[in-house]
């Protein structure tokens, strides 16, 4: 029992250090490199750099806590027969801990600057609050879909019938992909845990929308999970 419990302690500290890595790398070339136009970043750089953070973290605790990084993949995963039950509220907590600490320590770094003002912070939006000007109708699909088509990636190169080598690479491939697409439309969240720790410090009107960067990507996720299991169940 002792020992059960040591493990989850470790898979847990890797999940809140992969998190906040996923919200400093990402949403920080957001705040920090995509504002100033001479650096080229832009659109593409910041999605580039949401799936270098899971690429790297993929290789880095992969084999400590599975890196989820996102309380829909652990759902998803769950739903899909691939997750223990009793594992995802302390997961989810402590993804959601690692993504605050990942925006706070952004937040120290971005108000070292004179006349920072906060603005959007790389928080997710729809309506007046999406980067295109897209419609909560439209951001609800979106999401959906895309952690959908996420879930979809992380499930099928983690089967056990699946070469494994490369699945980090797919995996942070695939959030790039899905960054590409999305960015316009929500700012691409895809993960509650993301979002939530952007929210807080952008403010009031990031706090009333954060509701859709969790029920979207969760549902997303358990059709995924739902899905997957029906084509490739895995043997017990």
């Amino acid at each position: 029992m002792k020992n059960l419990r040591l493990m989850l302690v470790k898979k847990l500290i890797a999940e809140f250090i992969g998190t906040f890595w996923l919200v400093l790398g990402g949403c920080g070339s957001a705040v920090l490199a995509a504002a100033y136009p001479e650096l080229g970043i832009g659109f593409v750089g910041v999605a580039i750099a949401f799936g270098l953070t899971v690429v790297t973290m993929a290789y880095a605790i992969g084999h400590i806590s599975g890196c989820h990084l996102n309380p829909a993949v652990s759902i998803g995963l769950w739903i899909g027969g691939r997750f223990d039950k009793k594992e995802i509220i302390p997961y989810i907590g402590a993804q959601v801990l690692g993504g605050i600490a990942g925006a706070a320590t952004l937040y120290v770094i971005a108000s070292g600057k004179p006349g920072f003002e906060i603005g959007g912070f790389a928080a997710n939006g729809f309506g007046e609050h999406s980067p295109g000007g897209y419609s909560l109708l439209a951001a609800l699909v979106t999401e959906v879909v895309m952690t959908f088509m996420f879930l979809i990636i992380i499930l099928g190169t983690t089967h056990s019938n699946a070469s494994k080598k490369f699945a980090g690479l797919a995996i942070g491939l695939g959030l790039t992909l899905i960054h590409l697409i999305s960015i316009p439309v929500t700012n691409t969240s895809v993960n509650p845990a993301r979002s939530t720790s952007q929210a807080i410090f952008a403010g009031e009107w990031a706090m009333g929308q954060l509701w859709l960067f969790w029920v979207a990507p969760i549902v997303g996720a358990i059709l995924a999970g739902l899905i997957y299991k029906f084509l490739a169940p895995e043997k017990k």
